[in-house]
């Protein structure tokens, strides 16, 4: 395979300008190297994308940025995020533990690979335009997400569609104001009546978390170690839920029980330290102690599982926080004691169509973003390296992403 010319392979300071000292001073499309731990150690590079003027900050990262007619400032972006110098720039961390950082004149002797500038160009384009699209689908994705979110709220917490009809507001002022097609809006009763948690629709039920869904708690994976490169999977801690990605991940053996294997599309809720809820779409991982995996139990759509548990996540987060440990927690008897009011099985099936198109749509942006990332990184060190060429990648993007 033909591989990229890089006559011009030289020592890092030579192609990059490096500052650092006495607080950073950085410019648009100049990237930001952490250099101290863990922060590299967990891919903390950014590019600077702030308004055109220079900027100041702090010493604890390196900034690099093109030189003039030898490097084009977004090629050294994706320079600095490949192994060959985010690795050795943690490969030379010094200083105490915890406390390490990359020494700058470190990178002075690293050797990397610097292609003619046109080509610079169409290695940062493709990975830029890959990086464009992954953002895209996050930010459109949590606009989603925080739309059917608003949804549940009204429709299920605070009950506008009963409420309205009670008010006496006509039915196409409410189908208009609230967004219901006049057959889900027929669904909803015209009264409240009393329950153990107040005023809730008449017909419909208080389901306690636990009833509605499965909660199944993680083992301690450290009891099932890896026994050889054939049988290892990666472990899903807090660390890799409030990540993503299984980047950094302990490995534990495959010898496990199915359920507490997580396949993307899982929910997954930690019930100690970070309490998180996340639709899981890092790839296939071993359920460690701490998280659990949440399955709907019987008919029960899993919007009004995920929205249940963030509709309750402020209240668990205020009982861990107020437990005399240094890592809070909630009990399983909590599951029970929060609640969602939910109407008849028949009828949830009809109000759920809407919520339930939008929660698929935010689950089809997170899984293609997770795709391209996984395009996107595996180009990356291809391209870096010379391994394959532009018009080789434009192809291959267009072969697996459509």
């Amino acid at each position: 395979m033909a591989s990229v010319d890089t006559s011009a392979r030289c020592a890092l300071a030579t192609e990059l300008r490096l500052f650092t000292g006495g607080g950073s001073r950085f410019a648009p499309g100049d990237t930001l190297l952490a250099r101290i731990t863990p922060c590299l150690e967990n891919g903390k590079i950014a590019r600077y994308c702030g308004p055109g003027k220079e900027a100041h900050g702090s010493t604890e990262f390196i900034v690099i940025r093109g030189r003039d007619n030898v490097t084009d400032s977004g090629y050294a972006y994706y320079l600095t995020k490949w192994e060959g110098v985010c690795g050795y720039a943690i490969s030379q961390m010094t200083g105490t533990s915890g406390r390490q950082r990359v020494p700058t004149e470190s990178l002075s002797n690293l050797i990397v690979p610097v292609p003619p500038l046109p080509e610079q160009r169409r290695i940062a384009h493709i990975l830029g335009t890959l990086d464009d699209k992954i953002e895209n689908n996050r930010k459109t994705a949590k606009t989603l997400e925080a739309m059917a979110q608003a949804i549940f709220q009204s429709w299920f917490v605070d009950f506008d569609p009963v409420r309205a009809k009670m008010a006496g507001e006509s039915p196409e002022s409410i189908c208009k104001r609230l967004k219901l097609t006049p057959e889900i809006l027929n669904l909803f009763p015209d009264r409240l009546v009393d329950s153990e948690l107040g005023e809730i629709p008449e017909g419909w039920e208080v389901k306690p978390l636990e009833s509605v869904a499965n909660f199944l708690n993680g083992l301690a994976m450290q009891k099932f170690p890896s026994r050889g490169p054939e049988d290892t999977l990666p472990v899903i801690k807090i660390a890799q839920l409030r990540s993503g990605s299984l980047v950094g991940a302990d490995h534990s053996s495959r010898d496990i029980e199915p359920q507490y294997i997580v396949h993307d599309g899982d929910i997954l809720f930690s019930w100690s330290g970070s309490l998180e809820c996340v639709l899981w779409s890092g790839g296939t991982g071993a359920l460690n102690q701490h998280l659990f995996k949440v399955t709907p139990k019987a008919t029960y759509p899993r919007w009004i599982v995920y929205f249940g548990i963030h509709h309750h996540l402020s209240y668990f987060r205020e009982i861990a926080a107020g437990k005399a440990t240094t890592m809070g927690h909630i009990q399983r008897h909590h599951l029970s004691d929060t609640v969602l009011t939910i109407p008849s099985r028949m009828n949830l099936e009809t109000i759920s169509k809407p919520v339930q198109a939008m929660f698929e749509a935010v689950w089809k942006k997170i899984s293609e973003a997770k795709k391209l990332s996984d395009i996107r990184d595996t180009l990356l060190p291809k391209l870096i390296s010379g391994e394959i060429r532009t018009p080789e990648a434009e192809h291959l993007i267009k072969e697996t992403a459509g």
